[in-house]
């Protein structure tokens, strides 16, 4: 049980202390990020697979801005490879515990195949929980394969 908390907690703050780096670098002078709305895949070179911290991904690459488009690559499923999909989760308690009754899937398991699926974030004000929802959850508990964006508003430069 005392594992498990601190497991969580630790989640809790980092996912916490993401949303304060995302505020405090939106209010950077000369951090306005007012050009083109940007693509990052998702992992990075590594992609969409067990094993890979997201959360750590997420923070290197935040902030996230509104129209940012997110690329999920990942293998579709063979006798080598597991299958990985995309899912979004309500709410906080659901992404921390990986509770995925109310999941949404918004990529199968072949969507992540050759370009990858893209995912633009459109909405404004409420985060995006994203995890892979495979075995179980088995991917989102041990393979640390979620994370959370909360996108921003891209500041207008005023000359």
């Amino acid at each position: 049980m005392g594992f498990k908390f601190a497991q969580r907690l630790v989640l809790l703050l980092t996912t916490a202390a993401s949303l304060v780096e995302v505020s405090l670098a939106n209010m950077t002078p000369g951090n306005t990020h007012s050009g083109a709305p940007q693509k990052f895949i998702v992992g990075d070179s590594q992609n969409w697979k067990f094993g890979v911290n997201y959360t750590d991904w997420s923070l290197k690459n935040a902030p996230f801005y509104l129209n940012d488009t997110l690329v999920f690559k990942y293998d579709p499923p063979s006798n080598t490879t597991y299958p990985h999909s995309v899912s979004l989760l309500p709410n906080l308690r659901s992404f921390l515990n990986c509770d995925l009754r109310k999941a949404k899937m918004i990529a199968n398991q072949t969507q992540g195949a050759g370009n990858g699926f893209n995912f633009v974030l459109k909405k404004k004000k409420k985060p995006y929980y994203f995890v892979c929802a495979e075995r179980d959850g088995f991917h989102c508990k041990v393979g640390l394969m979620k994370f959370t964006v909360s996108p921003l508003r891209r500041q207008q430069r005023h000359y």
